[in-house]
Parts: structure tokens; C-alpha cells; sequence
């Protein structure tokens, strides 16, 4: 995939600072940054998504992969698999996201988890009563509204990024285990 508008000119300063926490500036940022306010919030949202505390840092990461994978946003698959390997999370179960309906690394919590980004992601959402009222069970009001909030987030820039076309940047070839392909879908390339 090529990206469907040009990188634009970003300031010294920001370019640094991306540098310094990532490596490289993020191409999304380089695709939203012809309009630096759209780029600011949205990197904004994604810091304060990031703070919030009340749900486990695996689920969430596995909800945002989970949206990622069926999106089909090799950069969100990326970079979100090489934070959970900087987070310190279960690589092995991580790297299997994208197919965790075949999968048997998963507790019955993370499944629904990844079902419910899933049923939040699909057109029209198709998120029960029996998944939620599991979910809230299991997390609580706080972590499963978080959670939701996480999973909303992950729609907007995997959908953002499809659409303007950024891809992977190789985040992932970091990690020592590979990312499995999502099964019954063109493999989304993460290298």
C-alpha cells in the first residue's frame, strides 16, 4: 500500500521528539500532518488512551490488534505488537491476535475481549447483551467502559490509516516471534 497523500513537512522539533520515542516519525503522523490540528489531536487521544489505568494493558492491546487485523492496518498490527513486547506482555499470545478464533493461547476472558473489539469494529456493530454483560462480569463498569473507549480509538486510526494509505514501518521485526496472518484474509504485512 502507498500512501494516498504525501508525507508532509514536519517541524524539527516534532520530527526529533518522534524520533527519540519511536526511532522514526510515525508515517501516520507524516500523513495527518498537513493538517497539524487533526494531527495533534489525534496523537493526543492516542497519549491520554494510553494513560488510562483502569483495564489490563494485555486486553487492550489484544482489543486494538484485534481491531487492527480486521481493519486490515499493518501499521496499528506494528506498532502495537512492538509495544506489547516494550510492555513487557505475553509475546506468544500477542504474536496470535490476528487469528485468535483458532487459536488455544487464550483465556475465555481475552477472547471476549477480542470478540467484543471485533462486534465493535464490524458495520454495524454487532456487540450482545450476553457479551457485554460477560465482559462487565468479569472487568467492572470502569475497565469495561475503558475498554470500549480503547477499542473506539483503535476504529478511528486503523480506519484513518487505511485510508490514507500508511502501512507497516517494520515496528515488529524487533520481536523474536513472528505475527501470525489473520486467517481467510490477504496477509497484512508488517515488515
Amino acid at each position: 500500500m502507498a500512501l494516498r497523500v504525501p508525507k508532509a513537512e514536519i517541524s524539527r522539533e516534532v520530527a526529533d521528539s518522534m524520533t527519540e520515542r519511536f526511532g522514526v516519525v510515525p508515517e501516520p503522523l507524516e500523513a495527518t500532518w498537513h493538517n497539524p490540528a487533526v494531527a495533534e489531536a489525534s496523537s493526543e487521544m492516542g497519549a491520554r488512551v494510553a494513560a488510562w489505568d483502569a483495564a489490563d494493558e494485555s486486553l487492550k492491546s489484544f482489543a486494538h490488534m484485534a481491531v487492527a487485523a480486521q481493519v486490515g492496518c499493518g501499521w496499528c498490527l506494528d506498532i502495537n505488537y512492538f509495544q506489547a513486547r516494550n510492555l513487557d506482555l505475553d509475546l506468544a499470545k500477542a504474536s496470535q491476535v490476528p487469528r485468535w478464533r483458532e487459536s488455544d493461547v487464550f483465556t475465555p476472558l481475552e477472547r471476549d475481549v477480542m470478540e467484543y473489539a471485533e462486534a465493535m469494529t464490524n458495520t454495524p456493530p454487532t456487540v450482545t447483551d450476553e457479551l457485554s454483560a460477560r465482559l462487565l462480569a468479569e472487568l467492572g463498569a470502569a475497565a469495561l467502559v475503558e475498554l470500549t473507549g480503547c477499542i473506539a480509538f483503535a476504529n478511528l486510526a486503523t480506519r484513518s490509516n487505511t485510508a490514507l494509505g500508511v502501512s507497516s514501518q517494520g515496528f515488529s521485526a524487533a520481536c523474536e516471534i513472528p505475527l501470525a496472518a489473520r486467517p481467510g484474509t490477504p496477509e497484512v504485512t508488517t515488515a
